[in-house]
């Protein structure tokens, strides 16, 4: 997401001829768009993008979990 929103700002100073990116070629201004797409496309085809998101499932899970167990005072387990 970062490399989009650097996309963005480029194209923004380039098209409102903003300091030295006004110089720059089309070219440079628009290569943190192909980056990002082949970021995408990595993430996706890799599973990253579906491993993070278990991930955080999983975070939220077991949050979820130990507040329950909180809020019938048993407390959490501590690793040994």
């Amino acid at each position: 997401m970062y490399m989009l929103g650097l996309a963005l700002v480029l194209t923004l100073l380039k098209y409102l001829e903003i300091g030295p990116v006004a110089n720059w070629s089309w070219w440079w201004v628009l290569a943190p768009y192909g980056l990002t797409a082949a970021w995408w496309a990595w993430a996706d085809a890799s599973g990253y993008t579906k491993r993070k998101e278990v991930e955080k499932i999983e975070r939220r899970k077991q949050a979820r979990v130990n507040k329950h167990k909180e809020a019938l005072g048993m407390g959490t387990r501590r690793p040994r």
